[in-house]
């Protein structure tokens, strides 16, 4: 049996949407007019969301982090509870929340249904699982220990969902001060300074150099503003260009690495994402080199990547992985000697949690000190840059006073 989205009218004229299951769409109708509704459209689940999905996508419908997340979470308790995969995602086309959530899990029943492993179901839909979810997800069913890999999983996507939101709250207040500065800043040089300015022209008085400087800012702020934007835009354009290529890209990252203050936040962030994957494939029994290779590919810095690729080949050659990781130079100490504190006892999974776990911690305290220097810093150059405008505009009525005395 297949999956069929379905449109139909009851008796009192209201239309109906949902998903049945039937062997065709001729029987899904059959059903429809057994229950005294009257069919309107019939087509498979699947076909709607393949055919659908540029149209859905052009207008960012896809599954949210939060969506992901309970699905994942949904699916593994069910199928740890002992239901058939089949009827799991039944369930969860039932009682999902949006339209999109009940056609996507209806699109992966038929998949499955019809004799695909729910991996390659999942890569139907690459946008809302990603190739790191996949490839868990592969892992789960060739070790047969599917629902504990998305229990698992399952946490690591609320655990990394809460970290991001952390981080992105902690950077608000001084985005929020820094937009508003910058209006403020704007508003005194496009209206202040030129009305000012007005006076001065009139008295034909010689007027100081910061003064000059400041009227002509203002002017170009006035008259010039596009082309500013057109060069901000342009140089953004041009340096994402630069970094799509391979090179450049392993050299920003690199850079990026060292990089006062926030190169600690880079490593911090991409070693909680590698030991978290890392901690759930050593779980499911994924042999080590698989899963280095698996959990190399959630790093979004190259650097950290192609240092991941160099210790899978150590590892290959038979040292042990916190030597290879210990050789590169780039994970926290901490994380090295956990792992070998790991090899040690025989429980490798459990030292990467915990090594994930206190690198995630480390990685907030890390951005709450980095916003409480930089909120001190932001209100200083404000008022650095107001007060120089001052400046400007005072010292020629400074002058024009001492004239008349």
């Amino acid at each position: 049996m297949s999956a069929f989205r379905y449109e139909a009218i009851n008796a009192a004229g209201k239309t109906l949407k949902g998903v049945l299951d039937a062997d065709s769409a001729r029987a899904g109708r059959s059903q429809l007019r057994a229950q005294g509704l009257t069919p309107l459209i019939v087509e498979l689940a699947a076909q709607r969301s393949q055919g659908e999905r540029g149209q859905r996508l052009s207008l960012g419908r896809k599954l949210s982090q939060r969506e992901q997340a309970i699905l994942t979470r949904q699916l593994a308790s069910l199928l740890i509870a002992g239901l058939p995969l089949s009827e799991t995602l039944t369930v969860l086309s039932e009682q999902g929340e949006r339209d999109y959530v009940r056609e996507l899990m209806a699109a992966i029943r038929s998949e499955v249904v019809g004799g695909h492993s729910l991996a390659n179901a999942l890569s139907q839909h690459p946008k809302d699982f990603p190739d790191i979810y996949r490839a868990l997800v592969t892992a789960g069913e060739h070790t047969g220990k599917l629902g504990i890999v998305l229990s698992r999983l399952a946490d690591y996507i609320e655990q990394s969902n809460a970290l991001k939101q952390k981080i992105l709250l902690a950077f608000t207040y001084p985005t929020v001060v820094t937009l508003i500065a910058f209006g403020i800043v704007t508003f005194l040089l496009s209206y202040v300074v030129p009305q000012v300015a007005n006076v001065f022209t009139s008295t034909k008085q010689e007027l100081p150099f910061l003064t000059v400087a400041m009227l002509a800012l203002s002017d170009f702020v006035r008259h010039w503003w596009w082309a500013a934007l057109i060069a901000v835009a342009l140089i953004v354009w041009i340096v994402r260009g630069i970094l799509a290529q391979a090179g450049p890209r392993l050299a920003f990252d690199r850079w990026a690495l060292t990089a006062p203050l926030f190169g600690k936040l880079v490593r911090g962030y991409n070693t909680v994402r590698f030991a978290s994957t890392l901690g759930i494939l050593t779980a499911a029994g994924v042999p080590i080199l698989r899963a280095l290779q698996a959990a190399g590919e959630t790093l979004s810095n190259r650097a950290m990547r192609t240092n991941i690729d160099d210790a899978i080949v150590r590892v290959r050659e038979g040292t042990s992985l916190s030597r290879a990781l210990g050789n590169t130079k780039t994970f926290p100490p901490v994380l090295v000697h956990l792992i070998r504190s790991g090899e040690a006892t025989g429980d490798v999974t459990t030292m990467l949690d915990r090594a994930s776990e206190g690198e995630s911690r480390e990685l907030e305290r890390r951005t709450m000190f980095l916003t409480s220097l930089l909120e001190p810093l932001l209100i200083l150059a404000m008022g650095g840059v107001v007060l120089v405008i001052v400046l400007a505009v005072m010292m020629p009525i400074i002058e024009l006073n001492n004239m008349v005395q």
